[in-house]
């Protein structure tokens, strides 16, 4: 039952943190289709900081129950199966996360240089660069849900 319940909020924090890394980019691109209305620049900021810093939150609970999941068994025995043998394919999951928070922390410091005064890319690269967390995630709910390897 420990089990179950802790995979349960792993996914639920996954969710809260991928929404962030979706929703961040598209902040970029209508804080680089603002530009020259400081209102509106300093809204998208501070909607930007606040989705930040919750994003890292929800990143870092999910990773701390990964780890339950992952070495739950050593620690209870009786609650936590065995997932370390066979799971070759989570090597390339956490491959594609790494990509995924690589990917969030260049929008934050995108993010942190319009703070600071620094012009972001065309809106259209903006529209680009938001599109691109959907090559990771599809490969990632594919490896969980198939284990090919």
């Amino acid at each position: 039952m420990a089990y179950l319940w802790t995979k349960t909020f792993h996914l639920l924090f996954v969710i809260a943190w991928m929404a962030a890394v979706f929703y961040l980019p598209r902040i970029l691109v209508n804080l680089a289709e603002t530009r020259g209305q400081p209102e509106v620049q300093a809204r998208l900021l501070l909607m930007g900081r606040r989705l930040y810093g919750f994003g890292h939150a929800m990143f870092g609970i999910a990773v701390v129950l990964g780890f339950v999941l992952w070495l739950g068994y050593k620690f209870a025995p009786g609650s936590f199966p065995d997932l370390v043998a066979g799971m070759k394919w989570m090597h390339a999951k956490l491959g594609l996360v790494a990509l995924l928070l690589a990917y969030y922390i260049v929008a934050g410091r995108w993010l942190k240089g319009v703070a600071a005064g620094r012009a972001l890319p065309s809106p259209t690269t903006m529209r680009w660069f938001n599109e691109l967390p959907l090559l990771a995630l599809v490969p990632i709910i594919y490896l969980v849900l198939a284990k090919p390897f």
